[in-house]
């Protein structure tokens, strides 16, 4: 996660409280999604960013996760999303994801 994406993240933590966002990723494979719900949960693991020892806890999930793709309007989902979704290891992306969430995250 960029720079400028963290400083979002935590300008919008501080402004609606974290425990009112959900952060969703939509990175390729389950490594790149699971250090950006690092970044948003348990802190920068870089030590870059402004996110650097910020720990939110915010409930994230990845954009082709079953409990998001039943909230999207199937239409949406389908002409956005079910191309990349074919080729992603959606498995592998969820394992990711849920080892985050249960780890780190406060707000579910």
């Amino acid at each position: 996660m960029d720079l400028e994406n963290q400083k979002r993240v935590k300008d919008f933590a501080e402004q609606y409280g974290p425990e009112n966002l959900v952060v969703l990723v939509g990175a390729a494979e389950g490594e790149a999604a699971g250090l950006a719900a690092e970044t948003v949960t348990a802190g920068d693991p870089t030590f870059a960013g402004p996110l650097t020892g910020v720990q939110l806890g915010l409930t994230v999930f990845h954009i082709c996760e079953p409990e998001i793709k039943e909230e999207v309007d199937p239409a949406v989902y389908e002409e956005q999303i079910s191309m990349m979704e074919m080729v992603l290891d959606v498995d592998d992306i969820v394992e990711e994801m849920s080892a985050i969430r249960d780890e780190y995250c406060k707000y579910l």
